[in-house]
Order: C-alpha cells, then structure tokens, then sequence
C-alpha cells in the first residue's frame, strides 16, 4: 500500500491532519515509540494510532497505558483497541502466602479464541507484527465500569440495597457464572478487579475485560480469581468498600460499629476492608453475610472452586429472588 494511499484512507477515516512524517510501524517491540499520528500495520490491516488508554487502577488513576492503544481501524473507520506485547511481574501477598503474578499476552490471545462470540466477554483476535509479536484487536466496548455504576448511585445504602441491590446481584450473578465457564476449560481470567466488569451502555450487559494477567499459586489454581469475586461481592453488597480508616473518624455515620469489630472481620487479601458487613448493615442477609465471611481473615474454610463459591451465592440470590439466572 503506498504512503498516500494511506494518508487518503486517515482523511476518510479520522478527522485528523496527517502528519507530515507519516510513520508506519510493522514491529510493536518498541511499543513506548509509538504514538498518536503513527500508524500500526500488521497481516494486512491498518490503524491509526489516536493515542493511549489510560490506567484505571487505584493509586495509578490517569497513568498512560503505554502498550495499549486507541485506534482507528482504517478499512472501515471502527474505533479499536490494540494490545501491545508487555511483560512485566510482580509477587502478591495473600496472607501468608507469595503469589508469583505476570503478564501473558499469549494467554489472553488464547481466552479470546476459546470465549469468541461469547458476550459476557470482552471480544477480540490476535494478529502477529512482522517480529512475531502478538497483537490484540480488541473491540472497544461502550459502558462504564461496574466500580464507576455503583459508585455513582446517589441514596443511602438501606435504599440501594432494598431497591437495586436485587437488579444488581441477577447481574453479578449472570458475570460469576461466565467465571465459572471460564475455569471449566482450564482457564483463568487472572485480574478481576471492579474495573475489568464493564456494563454495557444499551444493553446493561456485564462484560469482562482484560485477561492477560496470569498467576502461580500451588494447589489454588483458581484462588487468585476467587478472592477478586469476593472482593467485587463485598463492593456490591457495601455500596463501596469500608474500610478501618474511614470507620475510626468520628464523622463517619457507622463509626459507632467500630468498638464490636475484631480483626476476623476484615478481608484477608485486604486487611483494612471489613468483611462482616451484618456488623454495619444490620439488614444485611444472613446468607449473603456468610459467603463474604470465607473470604475473611477468621475464615477457618476457603472456598476452592467456583462450584463451591456458586452453590452459596445461589441460596443467597434465593433470598433476594426466586429464580437463579444461568448464562449469558
């Protein structure tokens, strides 16, 4: 394809000028040199680079995502998103235990074969760059993250969790299940986080991201995904997180809670989250209580399987609702 070709293809597809020194990358290994204005060309298909996406992580909110890029898909003019090679690890903390965690994008490539088609999922192929290195195109979705949904309810947690609470967990329950597939063939999503649960603006849809995270943990092979469950549970079923912090100040309405509240009752993986929310929310389902309670420092049995998380979750949907949704 020839250099103008191309710059008459960013004019019909972008309203953007063209840069004057047009770059066309066929190698993504230098991810960090590629920027807005370049363009990207890899098994034939062409995008043009508009920028970054940026971090959504908390304490990292507003840092640039180097290796991931907004794109515009220069055959039809669709907005994607390309994921760049980039490996990097670090070691959790669990308890005592040491998680060995790290980036996979082969992994990713291979949950978005196996779940293509699947919209519970975030939808997506790989391409491979003149090096080799493998290149998502990722079908950017229109919503805001389950974090921002809640988060943003204007009311009281007693009216949320009488009045939307119920909606909410036929959701959550419908996005647990897809987990569930997911460890059904071996897989695992490797970074569930309240901001990797997308709900979808037109359809309401619950919609998983990003997967290219992957972990070691001998013998908990799908716990890492268990507690990143738990922890989006606990941030529906609290309206928010509650943490030590917020309940010591005295300005805070549940600061009188603090004196019944022992260390059992705040979450392993998070030791500064209260777990046992009956403390706070009175009101709060007994049954519902008890699921968040394994994933609490005193819990004395963890759950191991997605089956064994699901089967509580169901008798505690039960109290909410009369049916159990399944599927997407």
């Amino acid at each position: 394809m020839s250099l103008s070709h191309v710059r008459d293809l960013i004019r019909l597809h972008t309203p953007f000028s063209v840069p004057e020194n047009l770059r066309i990358h066929t190698d993504t290994t230098q991810f960090m040199d590629i920027r807005a204005g370049d363009c990207i060309a890899v098994e034939g298909r062409l995008f043009y680079v508009k920028g970054e996406e940026f971090e959504g992580r908390f304490g990292l909110d507003g840092e640039p995502k180097f290796w991931v890029k907004r794109v515009v898909d220069l055959n039809d003019g669709s907005v994607k998103i390309l994921k760049l090679a980039f490996l990097e690890s670090f070691t959790m903390h669990l308890g005592e235990e040491r998680i060995r965690c790290f980036r996979s994008p082969h992994k990713e490539s291979r949950i978005l074969e196996r779940t293509a088609g699947d919209a519970r999922f975030m939808q997506g192929i790989t391409l491979y760059d003149e090096a080799h290195n493998p290149v998502r195109v990722i079908e950017r979705i229109a919503g805001k993250t389950f974090y921002d949904m809640v988060h943003d309810l204007p009311m009281d947690h007693e009216t949320y969790y009488y009045e939307v609470f119920p909606g909410l967990f036929t959701h959550l329950m419908k996005a647990f299940y897809a987990i569930k597939d997911l460890h059904q063939m071996g897989e695992i999503h490797g970074d569930i986080r309240n901001d990797h649960l997308i709900v979808e603006h037109n359809t309401g849809r619950y919609c998983w991201i990003d997967f290219d995270y992957t972990y070691e943990w001998p013998g908990q092979p799908y716990g890492v995904d268990l507690f990143g469950l738990g922890n989006i549970l606990l941030f529906a079923a609290g309206k928010g997180f509650h943490t030590l912090h917020d309940l010591k100040s005295p300005r805070s309405p549940l600061h009188a809670a603090l004196s019944t509240l022992r260390e059992e009752d705040f979450s392993l993986f998070f030791p500064n989250r209260l777990m046992n929310l009956k403390k706070i929310f009175p009101y709060l389902r007994e049954t519902l209580n008890k699921v968040l309670m394994h994933f609490a420092a005193g819990a004395e049995v963890f759950y191991e399987s997605a089956h064994e998380l699901m089967e509580d979750l169901e008798i505690a949907f039960r109290s909410f609702l009369w049916e159990v949704p399944h599927g997407p």
